[in-house]
């Protein structure tokens, strides 16, 4: 079978810069015209940024003399890489698009390998679903890059199961002993490690997780974190993950209201002297595509509108003291002497993340290598959170299945480091509740 041709746009690079050596043998086209977008965001702290620059150096170091015509090989068992110059617009696209931008650029390039290379399958790769669009108006052949997209959405772990009509038995064991051997569990299925269960029986009922550390079933029990009671089985599950000091590496997913990123503040100032710093950011996905220049004011004033939320969490908190209370007078000693931090996560780079409590929030508005990027700079004595809602995405580029939330879910399922919660029921209020459900 002949190899195929990807034709890559520029977004595929930026969403993962290493994406070159994830097509088999597969040959792989750079039009010249993502080399001039790929230039537009080489300055700056963004992770897009970094992906910019990593490739660019990538390719510095592959390119020679061949990479505009023979094409220069990526490896062993890989397929050889080119940069195509631009080509000419043919007839049909001058009769459907006026406009001579970027991506009718690439489009135009991917005509011309397509018509080029008969015998071959050619394959415009984007992320942008609009140029996908586009392509297969032209008759080409279009995709999204697949090769970190979580692979089937209903599968996907959630954390939690609940088990109806369960031995009675077992569950006066547990109340009596707070754990039993694995073996002695009885359920259908493979457990995961720091699996959480609902186990039911009539009037009875007990919530309890899989400890693979001493291979037990453990009762959890409720505990509020500083001023936060949890308000159902998921919300407790996921106070006990986040205070679990053999946790390191925590995801919350669910939608808006549900809690999760006020469980996460709450834990992290009840833990707040097991930890040097407590670090609360998010990435800023400026709404509409305008970037932070079109807002007024310094840098300050710019992300204050997209750090509000995390402040408005911590401001619940505050509320649940008395003004002069010493928890409030905590909170505003750890925030002037910068052992809390709100802040854009692009302004994280570069700091030592040891003995940190690290909350990522919006975590579905980042790529999976984003997520590596990040969980791979932890130093010792450091947890992290991911929270977010892989159904609220704000990037122009990501999906439910290729944001880095979900991949790190997928990916991380399983490890004794790691705890998932999928929390279902909204806690906000009766109206945000139903305005989710209806609306």
């Amino acid at each position: 079978m002949a190899k195929k041709i990807f034709i890559l746009d520029t977004n595929v690079l930026l969403h993962d810069h290493k994406c070159i050596y994830n097509m088999d043998d597969n040959d792989i086209i750079i039009p010249i015209v993502v080399l001039e977008e790929l230039d537009k965001f080489k300055k700056g702290n963004e992770l897009i940024n970094y992906q910019a620059r990593e490739f660019v150096r990538e390719l510095d170091r592959l390119a020679g003399v061949k990479l505009f015509s023979d094409g220069v090989s990526l490896g062993a068992k890989k397929g050889k890489l080119f940069v195509a110059t631009g080509k000419p617009y043919p007839e049909v696209m001058r009769e459907s698009f006026s406009e001579r931008n970027a991506d009718h650029r690439i489009l135009a390039i991917s005509l011309y390998v397509r018509d080029k290379f008969p015998k071959r399958t050619v394959m415009l790769m984007t992320k942008d679903l609009n140029l996908r669009m586009k392509a297969k108006s032209l008759g080409l052949l279009s995709q999204d890059y697949e090769s970190d997209k979580v692979k089937d959405l209903d599968i996907l772990y959630k954390g939690v199961d609940i088990y109806e009509d369960f031995d009675a038995t077992l569950i006066s064991l547990l109340y009596e002993k707070k754990a039993i051997s694995k073996d002695e569990f009885a359920i259908d299925g493979d457990i995961t490690a720091n699996q959480y269960f609902v186990l039911r029986n009539g009037n009875q009922s007990i919530l309890a997780y899989f400890d693979p550390f001493n291979n037990v079933i453990r009762r959890v029990e409720k505990h509020s974190a500083f001023g936060i009671e949890p308000r159902n089985a998921e919300q407790t599950f996921s106070l006990h993950a986040l205070m679990n000091p053999d946790i390191k590496l925590v995801s919350l997913t669910g939608k808006a209201g549900t809690g999760k990123t006020l469980l996460a503040l709450a834990a992290a100032l009840h833990q707040h002297e097991q930890y040097r710093q407590i670090l609360l950011a998010r990435p800023i996905v400026p709404l509409a595509n305008r970037d932070l220049g079109f807002l007024p004011g310094d840098v300050k004033e710019k992300i204050g509108p997209y750090m509000q939320p995390l402040f408005d969490n911590l401001g619940v908190i505050k509320s649940r003291f008395k003004k002069q209370g010493r928890e409030n007078f905590l909170i505003d000693e750890l925030l002037r002497n910068e052992q809390l931090v709100i802040t854009p996560l692009a302004y994280i780079r570069g700091r030592s993340l040891s003995d940190s409590f690290f909350i990522i929030d919006e975590a579905q508005n980042l790529t999976p290598h984003e997520v590596k990027t990040i969980i791979t700079r932890a130093g010792e004595g450091t947890k992290m959170v991911f929270t977010g809602d892989i159904e609220q995405i704000d990037s122009p580029y990501l999906d439910m299945q290729s944001n880095g939330l979900a991949y790190l879910t997928d990916k991380m399922k399983g490890e004794e480091l790691f705890a998932h919660v999928n929390l279902v029921k909204g806690e906000r209020s009766y109206l945000a509740e139903l305005a989710s459900h209806i609306l």
